[in-house]
């Protein structure tokens, strides 16, 4: 699974799955060990990560909806995603 990003520890990912099962845009981020999935509106979907990291994740996703919906659609498309910058 491409890795969009990487900050605070937090690693976020995006499947690229061309005619796949998964319609609604959505990210995953991992944490320490633990996982979950987020809509592109900043929504905790299934998962769970620490408040501090939850709250990171939000004001990302927040910032670069645009770029998530661009991601979405190359991937869902079969063609090459490019990196989204991190939270600093």
């Amino acid at each position: 699974m491409p890795v969009l990003s990487l900050f605070y520890g937090i690693i976020v990912r995006m499947y690229s799955e061309p005619n796949g099962k998964h319609k609604m845009p959505h990210l995953h981020a991992e944490y320490q060990g633990k996982e979950a999935v987020f809509d592109f509106d900043g929504n905790l979907l299934e998962g769970t990560l620490p408040n501090k990291q939850k709250k990171y994740m939000a004001a990302w996703i927040a910032i670069h909806e645009d770029d998530l919906k661009a991601n979405w659609e190359l991937l869902q498309n079969g063609q090459e995603f490019f990196r989204i910058p991190p939270l600093q």
